[in-house]
């Protein structure tokens, strides 16, 4: 609507012009002076006329682009004042800076609110421009961590901390990378990561710093804990009874050595005895057999393999013992080209042992049933496998990874902790799903 009414004038002002200039040529035409004189007077007046016209808008259109050019939004320009087309104007230009300055409100609302979330999280970040080494942004936490007052350039650090310098702003990795800082009377096992991005033509690079040392010292704890406690549980369970008849025996031998006429050795009994002091000492074989077996996995050997071929390779080595127990089991695959990249000896011997697990947890049923299944999750592979058998008590569901662990009889504890163990060198997890008296999913995501 501004330019409308701008126009307007501007058009009736130079139509007026050339009326003016018309008078003057039918004057001299005429010969006809006064036509000529007028004529001319006329056109000096709309000419200055038509000048201020145009020039006190362009003033007034410079006056506010020199403001936004210095970001004032704060000028208030006056609509109550001037022709209509300026009052029209200012009202433009009022509207334009209350745009602007409710786009810096809430800009300002939005930076003010990330700014209190970067302070509170307890990761360090920092950005700076890589070309002075300006600082951006830089939180309380990674000052802290690395007890630091704050500083406007990544020089200071240089100065102060030339190894941290080097390692956390010289260095640059591209995923999550653990390293360990050495700090003035400490060293810090840190997990950090870094990116490269463009601002406004400059190029800053954003750093995130995370102090994994609590966190990895408290799961070292909970874990050697649980590690602990089962292996002295099982220990105690082999050297108790060992210890109480190591006694027996030994006492017996004593009264035959005091007493060699009055007392007779049953040489049965303690060859009885022996047996079963040799078969715990055996037991504590196996289990210290066991856990170098969970220690000894530490690399794997991949290979792309099709599902269908791992899902066969199995298929065929279990199905005899399970149509035995009267259990069915079957694999599912919607996708005959899906394939993965894996260790496959080391992934067959996980499905193996979640197979078998899931056969336990379905004997003595009417219908037991085995369901293994493949399907392409994400960006990558999800394989289950499913039963019908009694569940997981609720109550044992957080130990059931733990190492030496087993709700069997004669179960060794290492079939899971080592599945685990093997998924996660494969990069990739093992969850768990189950209801007790409905059944267990188990789930190997890669």
């Amino acid at each position: 609507m501004i330019y409308k009414s701008f126009f307007f004038f501007l058009l009736l002002r130079v139509i007026l012009l050339l009326l003016a200039v018309t008078v003057i040529a039918y004057g001299i035409t005429d010969n006809q002076n006064f036509l000529i004189i007028g004529g001319l007077i006329i056109t000096l007046v709309l000419c200055y006329d038509l000048y201020r016209f145009v020039s006190k808008r362009f003033v007034e259109i410079d006056d506010f682009f020199e403001a936004v050019k210095y970001r004032d939004f704060s000028r208030w320009f006056s609509e109550e004042q001037g022709s209509k087309d300026i009052r029209k104007l200012h009202r433009g230009f009022n509207i334009v800076n209350k745009t602007f300055k409710d786009i810096n409100n809430e800009r300002q609302a939005q930076f003010l609110y990330l700014q209190k979330i970067l302070e509170m999280v307890d990761v360090g970040i920092i950005a700076y421009n890589l070309e002075n080494g300006e600082v951006l942004w830089v939180n309380d936490s990674i000052l802290n961590t690395f007890n630091l007052p704050s500083f406007k350039n990544i020089r200071f650090v240089e100065k102060r901390r030339p190894q941290l310098y080097d390692a956390l702003f010289e260095t640059y990795h591209t995923k999550d990378h653990s390293m360990t800082l050495e700090m003035k009377d400490e060293k810090l096992k840190v997990l950090v990561s870094n990116t490269i991005f463009q601002m406004d033509d400059m190029a800053y690079k954003l750093i995130v710093l995370q102090n994994i040392e609590t966190t990895l010292n408290k799961n070292e704890s909970e874990a050697w804990k649980k590690l602990l406690s089962v292996m002295t549980h099982e220990i105690m369970n082999s050297i108790a009874p060992i210890s109480s008849l190591s006694e027996t025996l030994h006492s017996e031998v004593e009264s035959k050595r005091k007493h060699p006429d009055s007392f007779d050795l049953n040489l049965e009994d303690l060859d009885a005895g022996i047996l079963s002091i040799k078969k715990r000492s055996e037991g504590l074989m196996k289990f210290a057999k066991t856990y170098r077996t969970l220690n000894k996995v530490s690399q794997v050997s991949r290979s792309k393999i099709l599902v269908n071929d791992l899902f066969k390779n199995i298929e065929n080595l279990l199905i005899p013992s399970l149509n035995q127990k009267e259990i069915t089991l079957e694999f599912k695959n919607s996708n005959p080209k899906l394939e993965v990249h894996i260790d496959v000896h080391l992934i067959e011997q996980v499905l193996i042992n979640l197979i078998l697990n899931s056969r336990d947890a379905c004997e003595g049923m009417a219908d037991g049933k085995i369901n293994v299944s493949a399907e392409k999750f994400r960006d990558g592979v999800q394989i289950k496998v499913a039963d019908n058998g009694v569940g997981i008590p609720p109550e044992i569901m957080e130990t059931i990874f733990v190492p030496f662990y087993s709700t069997k009889k004669t179960g060794s504890g290492i079939g899971l902790s080592l599945s685990k163990q093997i998924m996660m060198l494969h990069n990739g997890r093992i969850q768990v799903q189950s209801i007790e008296g409905q059944g267990t999913v188990m789930s190997l995501l890669f």
